[in-house]
């Protein structure tokens, strides 16, 4: 006789399509610090269709909005523990969703006000002390956030975060600023022109390589505020994020110690890593725009590369392909690196590729301060961009050297 007992309906299966693969292990890894939950992952990914980004953005808004419901009758009950939890993955799952969409449909910046008010919503409950901030640069505000083990106004040793290409404050929090907190550092989540959280409130503005203009004015800002001591002051740059760091701190001397997963010298060439090719030297008749692209047949171009173009010529504030790599030979550290002779800790996935390990041996090779490296592997879960199938193990890594630097 049978026995009519099982141990779950839910199934583990991920994707053939490599890039929604990653994109799901980005959103599992988040689970570490609260910002998804394993089961729910899990379920929203078996009902998506292979590689196809509507069907990931339609399952994950759903999720979403089931979440922050659920937080919301939550909170109206009283349970600002339980809504805080609610909140922060709801707000993680729109980012997920956020990401499968194009820059220029207005879904992309609905999702993305949706992520950072759910997170607004979490951070009253937080245990920690929190501000949303906006710090002046050119014509417009820079969001932030800042946030410090509690509102004591005792002067800390001070992280400074900033992502890179699609990552998000909020999603730094989960990944990032809480492991920081928890070892008694002040954070400041910051980003810059042109990036996911600035293009919310500012869609017309696009990445700029001088990223040492902005990150002048995040530090000006740092300097007046008591709880900073400027003299432990750390900043770490996340995937492109490596490149806007390391280019800020080899014009920025208040920098104290700098934190490059992974260091990019040559945005250019890390990103040419990605077509095989430099469409810089694509003969015209190759090229293509931003208004060529819904035109273009689904097997020439999948929907995924499609609004993967887009965002890419979109976010660099270009019409089309070619001038958009063009345009990304400006993205260069240069020469000033040998003005950087701080302690640096460059990191990076063994299974990243041949040329992020290029520019991270470069860097190594290059700068003349102290240099630690740590190549992240894959029996430690950690292999991958951003090390996010193992957040903790390395947050381990980079927050207990940078406590010895501080000692």
């Amino acid at each position: 006789m049978g026995q009519d007992i099982k141990r779950s309906e839910t199934r583990i299966k991920g994707f053939l399509d490599s890039e929604m693969e990653f994109q799901l292990l980005r959103q599992l890894g988040a689970s570490s610090y609260g910002g998804s939950s394993i089961g729910e992952c899990f379920y929203t990914s078996n009902q998506i269709e292979d590689g196809i980004p509507d069907s990931w953005v339609s399952k994950f808004s759903i999720l979403a909005a089931k979440q922050e419901s659920d937080a919301q009758n939550r909170l109206k009950k009283n349970h600002t523990i339980s809504a805080k939890g609610q909140f922060l993955k709801a707000s993680n799952s729109y980012r997920a969703a956020e990401y499968y969409t194009n820059f220029n449909d207005p879904k992309h910046q609905e999702l993305g006000l949706k992520a950072r008010n759910c997170f607004l919503e979490a951070m009253k409950y937080s245990e920690h002390y929190f501000e949303s901030i906006s710090i002046s640069y050119k014509n417009i505000k820079l969001p932030c956030y800042f946030m410090s083990p509690n509102n004591d106004k005792k002067k800390r040793k001070t992280l400074l975060v900033v992502s890179g290409f699609d990552g998000t404050t909020e999603e730094e929090f989960m990944q990032r600023g809480y492991a920081a907190l928890e070892r008694g550092y002040n954070v400041l989540l910051f980003a810059g022109p042109g990036q996911m959280d600035t293009l919310r409130f500012y869609p017309e503005t696009y990445l700029e390589p001088d990223f040492e203009n902005p990150v002048k004015e995040i530090i000006d800002y740092c300097s007046t505020r008591s709880e900073i001591d400027m003299d432990k002051l750390g900043f770490m740059g996340l995937s492109f994020g490596g490149y806007f760091a390391l280019r800020a701190a080899s014009r920025e001397p208040r920098i104290k110690s700098l934190i490059l997963n992974s260091p990019i010298l040559n945005l250019h060439d890390y990103l040419t890593a990605f077509t095989g090719f430099d469409p810089v030297f694509m003969p015209d008749e190759d090229n293509f725009s931003l208004e060529d692209i819904p035109h273009i047949p689904s097997d020439v171009m999948s929907e995924r590369d499609k609004i993967m173009s887009a965002n890419l010529m979109g976010r660099f504030g270009q019409q089309n392909f070619k001038d958009t790599f063009i345009y990304l030979n400006e993205f260069i550290v240069g020469d000033e690196i040998k003005n950087i002779d701080i302690p640096c800790l460059a990191l990076v996935g063994s299974g990243e590729g041949g040329e992020p390990e290029k520019q991270f041996n470069e860097f190594c090779e290059q700068v003349p301060g102290k240099v630690t490296k740590y190549t992240f592997t894959q029996d430690e879960g950690a292999d991958g961009h951003c090390q996010v199938g193992n957040l903790s193990y390395s947050a381990a890594v980079y927050l207990d050297w940078l406590d010895e630097c501080f000692e």
